[in-house]
């Protein structure tokens, strides 16, 4: 419309103006959501209107097609007023009163009331419900956890026996430990037996029976893996057949990864010693998580440092060497001086070159070289292997 030329809309029309970059002056129609093309044609004729839709200028009575495009209700209810959602409601909720104590003086306390006493969770018990709802965590897929150290008798298979179980009893089972070894480990002997022996090897050479299979079911693994139980874990031993000549390479771990990975949310690879091994480098490649596992003694923590070297030095294992979760095992239950000065100077070596470091107890329960049965821990041991597995399930 000319703006020198006085023009009276017809009611429930709004005209708001603006210049385009030729200078002429740009209708946009508003128009309540009452008659809108008998609104269209009440409006006259004017040759410098034209519509922001249009190429060349026209009169709007002969535009009504072309101006439909700009029309919008200026009716509010149908305008997003930004207003909350539930969402916004259920975000805003309060946080649950923890229950009442259950362990400790507190927890004795409120059991010998029968209730009648109600006392909070003392510091201990609520950093042990901070751990176990970190384990208890909605994980984005299956995940893997490597244990690694290339050393002999360096506290991996114990370590993985433990997180497994933890995972297993607090994430309600669908938790494997699996001994990727590539000619024979222990995991197997260390863990409680099973009906069966059959191990990895077994497994691979009976793939088919999975691979593509969709109605396969985790039930389908039991003949080769053997169930821990109440821990609420399973385990895949490695070949145990002393005049076997089969071995394990990276193209097979690749394999049973891919399998296992189909039945089980949290995978628990315990590794051999050889890092040049095709296998070992495959797991470190397929991990979520590393945990460097060292007792505290100066060969094994030295082992475990010449490994962390060797990652760091590959520009694809820094990220996952500077995201993973150092475990230093105490070798006596009453360090000596020297123990502990050891202890500090791993924990500043480590600390600056992986995420997190954790101790964990000496567990006379755990040195007998026996099948580890998870409930003859001690308290501290089942505590210290409980924040092992909340350090590993924060990065996950």
């Amino acid at each position: 419309v000319d703006a020198s030329s006085p023009f009276t809309p017809p009611r429930g029309v709004q005209l708001v103006t603006g210049h385009d970059e030729a200078a002429n002056v740009v209708a946009h129609v508003h128009i309540a959501p009452v008659s809108v093309f008998p609104l269209l044609n009440a409006v006259p004729a004017a040759p410098s209107v034209r519509a922001a839709a249009t190429v060349a200028p026209a009169p709007v009575t002969s535009l009504k097609a072309d101006v439909v495009a700009d029309v919008r209700t200026t009716d509010p209810a149908l305008e997003d007023d930004g207003g909350r959602t539930l969402n916004d409601l259920l975000a805003g909720r309060p946080a649950p009163r923890p229950g009442p104590a259950t362990i400790g003086w507190r927890g004795l306390a409120v059991s010998l009331s029968g209730g009648l006493i109600r006392l909070d969770p003392g510091p201990a018990e609520i950093a042990h419900r901070v751990a176990i709802t970190s384990e208890q965590r909605s994980l984005d897929g299956p995940k893997t956890i490597v244990i690694v150290n290339p050393k002999g008798g360096a506290y991996k298979t114990t370590a993985s026996l433990l997180i497994a179980a933890t995972f297993g009893i607090h994430r309600g089972g669908y938790t494997l430990a699996w001994d990727n070894n590539e000619t024979r480990g222990t995991l197997g002997w260390r863990a409680n037996p099973g009906r069966h022996t059959n191990t990895a090897v077994d497994l691979l050479r009976d793939l088919d029976r999975f691979a593509g299979n969709d109605s396969a079911r985790v039930g389908d693994l039991d003949n080769y893996v053997r169930g821990q139980g109440s821990a609420q874990f399973a385990v895949l031993a490695s070949d145990e057949d002393a005049t076997a000549t089969a071995s394990i390479d990276a193209a097979a771990f690749d394999h049973l990864h891919r399998c296992l990975a189909r039945f089980y949310r949290v995978i628990v690879v315990d590794t051999g010693n050889n890092m040049r091994a095709s296998n070992w480098q495959a797991a470190v490649a397929a991990a979520d998580q590393l945990v460097i596992i060292s007792s505290v003694k100066e060969d094994t923590a030295q082992s475990a440092a010449w490994l962390l070297d060797g990652l760091r030095s590959s520009s694809g294992s820094r990220r996952a060497v500077k995201q993973a979760v150092t475990v230093l095992a105490s070798t006596s239950t009453s360090p000596s001086h020297t123990d502990l000065e050891l202890s500090a100077r791993l924990h500043d070596h480590f600390s600056t070159l992986t995420r997190a470091v954790v101790d964990v107890p000496h567990d006379p329960a755990l040195h007998g070289g026996g099948p580890i049965d998870y409930d003859t821990l001690s308290p501290a041991s089942r505590a210290a292997w409980l924040r092992v597995t909340a350090a590993i399930a924060d990065g996950l």
